[in-house]
């Protein structure tokens, strides 16, 4: 869009640079400015016009752009170009991915080279390698409070380490998520110590005050993330002598983007990453981003157009990175992170579907799929260029984002229920075999939040203890429809590091003085590499969830349907234990999968004949794409076996 202000001023910029860099093949950076620099200047006027060196700070931003673009290796604008042809690359059906720290499925970055040929075994082609970036030990949040954002850490390796990776994965056509800490710093950051020594300008990168009458305003309405580990969100630093936020942990510092510099040194980090070969970057915290006095400084609409500004910026210099919005909020919020638009994703292409996830695990818990059918419904539609990614687990803890009204709808009591998942997933109800524990416990609500490993609170821990084969038997079953219904919903399945050969709970983290106080630790083990080996031994817990695992991932990469174009149709069916969909391939419409998941511990039946009426089973025979057999129906009804899913050919 021609706009006479904005583009008036990037004359003068271009200007400006000109007399800093030499002459480059810089034709697609200008192709890309020029289109997207309108939108770049509003949201950058938007956020910063009343600063008073507003122009001098776009000037910056442009320069750090085409800094990092000149630096862009060769092979990754090739990328860029081939991902601008085919820019919805990313929704196809062969994208798998598995979330995991370098130093708990391998030794270090350098000993993930040789364990690389497991993903490739089980079909996994997307990998997200947990943060590696330089961390205080003891006081890292699992990689999460960085003290150096363009360093590796030496306990994972350096980047020669990486870079090897990078091409090992790029030859196996392997796609690498790493993450970017957005919202804090760790307190041993350079920026921190330069504040804590009274540089001003580096005290304006926080939120730092010499008394608690501001905070104390924040703190009326913000409320606290860890309440257990970190209650409040300001700690007084005894160096400095002032108040600084911490929303997250004492040691984390939350970063002030009202302050310009701020994002582009932000800014520069996300494309630092990029330029060093990563496919897409996971935003941490993103819905924390900017404070408002007055609010939960959660959501905030600023927050919005930062990512905005953060996207159109990478566009400019790297087209081919795409976004994860790591915002674990209400539905109604966490479709916002793809930016509201008609049909391309403004801020992020890729959102956790959390809501998804808990609604999965409140099915396992109730043996209904009632409450899983009402959220599911009630989730907005997401943008047509935009995905979902979905898990079953992940490095962090399971929350009861879903909302009240929708468990008031499917009958329950919201805090009792939220309650009775607590109770059934830490062990402590009639019946539950699960053995997670409490995360996050809030001593005046009650709520709490659950850690524990895929296995553990499916019930295998505790059966494989009580040597009960009917048991372990069920946990494998809870196993597998979990995976069966992330692989078949539509966008991009994360599996967990050990999931796929029923990793048990780890506790050997109570004996780390820096971890002993945090149960996510739980789910968060050592790779037992002589445990995966088993995967290969008929008979064995790790041979039947692997090779389960292994044939659905497979056969999804072959089915069109599962590919993520808005192509999924919810079916409403009389029985509240079954949840079911329908997947259509948009090309052939004709083609058409009923996914049906079974959440109760006893077979349930599905009256076939309100589905043969929307033209579902037209044929005599009904073919399990699972397995290739062919199944029938008595008296009309298809029988689903407990704990169990089918794809069905429709």
């Amino acid at each position: 869009m021609y706009e006479q202000i904005s583009h008036s001023l990037l004359n003068d910029i271009l200007v400006e640079l000109k007399k800093k860099t030499k002459p480059q093949n810089m034709q697609f950076f200008y192709t890309r400015l020029g289109a997207n620099f309108y939108a770049i200047y509003s949201l950058f006027n938007t956020l910063y016009g009343e600063h008073p060196d507003s122009k001098k700070h776009i000037l910056h931003l442009v320069e750090t752009l085409m800094h990092q673009y000149i630096s862009r290796p060769s092979h990754l604008k090739k990328i860029d170009l081939e991902r601008e042809k085919d820019h919805n690359w990313f929704l196809s059906q062969k994208w798998i991915g598995m979330a995991l720290y370098c130093n708990g499925y391998a030794d270090n970055l350098k000993d993930m080279l040789s364990r690389l040929n497991y993903l490739q075994e089980l079909g996994v082609n997307l990998v997200h390698i947990m943060p590696i970036c330089d961390c205080p030990e003891g006081k890292s949040d699992g990689g999460y409070a960085v003290r150096d954002f363009c360093k590796i850490d030496s306990r994972f390796g350096t980047f020669e380490d990486f870079d090897k990776l990078i091409t090992n994965l790029k030859k196996r056509d392997m796609l690498l998520t790493l993450d970017v800490v957005v919202n804090h710093t760790s307190d041993q950051h350079e920026w921190a110590k330069k504040a804590r020594e009274g540089d001003k300008a580096y005290q304006d990168y926080y939120f730092i005050f010499d008394d608690r009458s501001i905070p104390d305003i924040y703190e009326e309405s913000m409320p606290e993330v860890f309440p257990e580990t970190a209650p409040g969100n300001f700690t007084w630093d005894e160096a400095m002598g002032k108040w600084v936020m911490t929303v997250f942990n004492r040691y984390q510092w939350d970063l002030n983007y009202r302050n310009p510099e701020v994002f582009i040194e932000m800014l520069d980090i996300i494309l630092f990453w990029a330029n060093r070969g990563a496919d897409i970057l996971r935003l941490d915290a993103v819905a924390f981003m900017w404070k408002k006095m007055g609010s939960s400084c959660q959501n905030e609409r600023e927050a919005h157009l930062i990512l905005q500004l953060m996207k159109d910026c990478c566009q400019v210099t790297a087209p081919g990175v795409l976004f994860i919005a790591e915002a674990i909020v209400a539905p109604t919020e966490i479709i916002k992170y793809f930016g509201e638009d008609a049909i391309n994703a403004k801020e992020c292409e890729i959102a956790y579907n959390a809501t998804f996830m808990a609604l999965l695990w409140d099915a396992v818990a109730t043996k209904k799929a009632t409450l899983l059918n009402k959220g599911i419904h009630n989730i907005p539609s997401k943008l047509e260029r935009a995905t979902w990614l979905n898990y079953v687990r992940c490095h962090d803890d399971i929350g009861w984002g879903f909302s009240d009204a929708d468990i008031v709808t499917a009958g329950y009591e919201p805090l009792s229920h939220r309650r009775f998942l607590v109770d059934y997933f830490t062990g402590n109800y009639e019946g539950s075999l699960a053995t997670g524990l409490a995360f996050g416990r809030n001593s005046e609500t009650g709520d709490a939040r659950i850690s524990g490993s895929l296995a553990s609170l499916a019930g295998l821990e505790r059966a494989l203890k009580n040597n009960d084969p009917d048991a372990i038997n069920m946990a494998i079953k809870i196993i597998l429809l979990l995976h069966g219904m992330i692989l078949s919903f539509g966008g991009i399945p994360m599996l967990y590091y050990g999931d796929a050969i029923g990793t048990l709970n780890d506790d050997s983290y109570l004996n780390d003085e820096s971890k002993n106080d945090d149960s996510r630790w739980i789910h968060r083990p050592k790779m037992n590499w002589e445990k995966a080996m088993q995967r290969t031994q008929p008979g064995t817990v790790e041979y039947s969830i692997f090779n389960a695992v292994k044939k659905m991932i497979s056969i999804r990469k072959e089915i069109p349907a599962f590919a993520d174009r808005n192509n999924r149709e919810l079916l409403n069916v009389d029985n509240p234990h079954l949840f079911v969909f329908s997947r259509f391939d948009q090309i052939n419409s004709s083609s058409r999968v009923l996914v049906i998941g079974n959440f109760n511990d006893e077979p349930q039946f599905l009256d076939l004949s309100p589905l043969q009426r929307m033209g579902f089973f037209q044929y005599d025979s009904i073919k399990n794409l699972c397995n290739g057999e062919s199944l029938h129906a008595m008296n009309g009804n298809l029988m689903i076996p407990a704990r169990s899913f089918y794809w069905l050919e429709a």
